[in-house]
This record gives C-alpha cells, structure tokens and sequence, in this order.
C-alpha cells in the first residue's frame, strides 16, 4: 500500500515540477502565455516544496510505524559493598539477561494502517496544495492581462481625447464654436493623460504580483488572446459530482484516519509481554545457572477505555464532517457553476454586441462633431460611454476567467491511490 501511495504522491505533486525543470525559458520580450506561467510557478513555488516535505515526512513516519520494539539487555550486580562477607566483590554474584518486548493484538499492523491512512491524507493534501496553486496562478494571470488591457484601453482614450482637442480648437479657429468646447477637450485629455498614468502603475503592481507567483520577472507581454476568449454557456446547469473531488477525498481521508485510529487504540488495550533470559554466575562456586523471566503488566489504573472513546468520538466526528462536507462541495460547485455561467454570458455581452454599439456610437459622434452635425456635449458623452463600456468588457472578462478557475478548482479529481 504504502508503495502505491508514494507512487500517486509523485504523480500528484511532481508531475508539474518536473515539467516545469524541463522547459525553456521565455525569452525576453517574448509573449508569456498561461502554460508557461503555470509550468514556471511548479518550479519555484515554496508551497510545493512543503508539500515534498511532508510526502517524505509521511513516507518516514510510515517506516517507523512498521519498526518492532527494541530488545534491551540488562546487566545486575548483587552481593557487593556491603558489610561482612559481603564486603568487596568476593560474594559478588552477576547476571545478564536479554529481554525482548512482544507485541500483541496487532498494535503493530494498527500502527501501519494509521501511518497509511495518514499517507493517504497528505496525498489528498498535496494535490490540494497544486490546485491551490494553479488557482493562485490563473487568477494572478488574469488579473495581470486585465492590467495590461486597461492601460491599453487608456492609452486608446488619451489619443482620442487629443484628437477631440485638435478638433475643438479647428472648430473654434474656424468661428464655428464657442472657445469654452476646448477647454471642455483639455479636461478630457488631462483626465484621460491621468488615467494612463493610473491604469500604469496598476500593471506594474499586477505583474509585480504575477512575477512573485512564478519566479521570474514578467517582461513581455501577456497572452490576450487567451483573456478575450470566452466559452458561452447554454442550457440548464449541470449535474453536480462532488464525489472524487479533492475536497471530499480530504475527507474521506479524515474519515479513514479516524477508523484506523479506533482500530489502534482497541489493540492497544491488549497488554504485552516481555520475555527474557540471561545468565548468573556465582563467585562463590564458580557455577552459572540460567534465568528465564515473563513480564505482563496489569491493567489496573489505565485499561485503554477512555482511549477507545476517545477514538470512537472522534471518528464520530470525522464521519459526521464527510456528511457537512458533501453539502458543502454540492452547494459550492452549484455556486460555482452559475458564476461562471453568469460571467460567462456578461463577459460575451460587454465585448461584443454592447461594445461594439459604444464603439460606433462614439465613431458617429467623432465625424458629425467635426462635421458640425453634433455638439461636444453630444461627444464627449458618447466617448464616456464607450470608455465604461470598454472597462465593463475588461472588468467581466476578468470576473468569468476568475469564475472558470474557481469551478476548477471545486472540480478538479483526486488522485487515485488505490492502483484501480
């Protein structure tokens, strides 16, 4: 068992450091995806370190768990340094015996099931700890491209909003409007110069976070084709299977800690023995005689009861969480599934129909404002709301893939450590 345990650990939680050991570095400049990101998180995260750690923590408790009691010896020395014939050493009578502990009622196979069972939970563990991490990375991803398109976006914005300027004061050179409209233009370009400024210092801290994640410094760019892709979703919500999932193999691992635990402290109420045998030899004659001796303690103070409930209660407890757990995961993977859904229909809305509406909308504007067709109030409004719209498109872009990676992360399978 433990050798299959081992086995599924490595596949579990290695699999993607190794990968990641293996792949080439990106180069400078060049367009940093979101495998890639993954793959360099596998190699420096401390997190999956730790979980190594443990796996060889556990591995060792296990190999202890299997190790026999230690025979001991023991050496007496009777007759000695005291009063009239026993002065000095001439009744000096010694013996030495080796006495060898002998387990009963299976404490030792006990132990070997908690250690598995305990193996199998820092199995779940691990995997836990790699999808907690591949979460972290995708959200850290996102967030990172959401940044990077704002700051586009604003760029795109200040250009426009000087380009009004131009025009405003074409149109006020020409008598065709008051001198207030560029002034009105120059607030624009100000604020829309300052939101650059802004939406700037939110990608430094956006890829600041990324590069922590992964361990390197994000130079290039990031992959915005991955964050304007959208997968729409239709028809009725689908069917909800929390077995398998981490979250439930976590407690089912508890659950199977607990049992072990019960069948430990049962065997433990077992007394066992401790035979030995050694040798005497007297000085006074010279002879040496054998001795044989059995030890049995007597369970008059401490009968292993209390610790038999102890480990049933809290069997009882780890079977009644399997339960809360099961709701749980059902309930939040049901959550999970009508955010993204949700998201996934918002995101699809914000950046296409309703942006593409803003976008033309705002061109009509730009060319009868120039025209004398249109005011500037008209303008200005109508670049407002395509500069919302285009916030609103990155802001639900960013919330479906946060969405996405959450049911992920709800559904994602358990390891098999059962060899089926």
């Amino acid at each position: 068992m433990h050798r299959l345990i081992a086995a599924a650990l490595a596949a579990a939680s290695c699999a993607t450091i190794a990968q990641a050991q293996t792949a080439p570095p990106v180069e400078a400049g060049a367009t940093l995806s979101l495998d890639q990101a993954l793959s360099m998180a596998g190699a420096t995260s401390p997190t999956l370190d730790a979980a190594e750690a443990d796996i060889r923590a556990a591995q060792a408790a296990r190999t202890v768990a299997g190790l026999r009691p230690n025979p001991g010896i023991t050496v007496e020395a009777e007759n000695v340094a005291g009063s009239g014939p026993y002065r000095g050493v001439e009744s000096l009578e010694t013996t030495t015996s080796l006495a060898l502990p002998i387990e009963l009622g299976g404490k030792r196979s006990a132990r070997i099931g908690v250690a598995d069972a305990r193996s199998q939970r820092v199995a779940i563990q691990a995997a836990i700890t790699q999808a907690d991490l591949r979460l972290s990375v995708i959200q850290a991803y996102a967030e990172a491209a959401a940044a990077q398109q704002r700051v586009t976006t604003a760029r795109d914005q200040a250009r426009i909003a000087a380009e009004g300027l131009r025009a405003a004061q074409v149109r006020v050179q020409a008598g065709r409007a008051s001198p207030i409209e560029v002034q009105r233009a120059d607030v624009a370009r100000i604020n829309a110069d300052a939101e650059v400024e802004r939406t700037q210092r939110l990608v430094e801290v956006a890829r600041y976070s990324l590069s922590r994640i992964i361990g390197q410094p994000v130079a290039g760019n990031l992959d915005t084709g991955w964050f304007a892709n959208v997968r729409a979703a239709y028809g009725p919500m689908q069917e909800i299977e929390s077995a398998g999932t981490l979250a439930m193999a976590a407690a089912e691992a508890d659950l199977a800690i607990a049992d072990a635990g019960v069948r430990l402290a049962r065997a433990q109420r077992v007394p066992d023995l401790t035979v030995g045998a050694g040798a005497r030899y007297m000085r006074d004659t010279g002879d040496t005689a054998a001795l044989f001796s059995i030890s049995i303690p007597l369970p008059l103070f401490n009968n292993g009861r209390a610790a038999v409930a102890q480990a049933s209660s809290e069997r009882l407890r780890a079977e009644a969480q399997q339960r809360v757990t099961a709701i749980e995961v059902d309930q939040a993977i049901a959550r999970a599934q009508a955010e993204a859904a949700n998201a996934a229909t918002t995101a699809a809305t914000a950046s296409g129909p309703a942006l593409q509406a803003a976008d033309e909308a705002a061109r009509i504007a730009r060319i009868g404002y120039r025209e004398g067709k249109f005011g500037q109030l008209e303008l200005l409004d109508a670049e407002r709301t395509l500069s919302e719209t285009r916030r609103a498109a990155i802001d639900a872009l960013l919330n479906y893939h946060s969405a996405q990676a959450q049911l992920e992360r709800l559904t994602v399978r358990a390891p098999d450590l059962q060899g089926n």
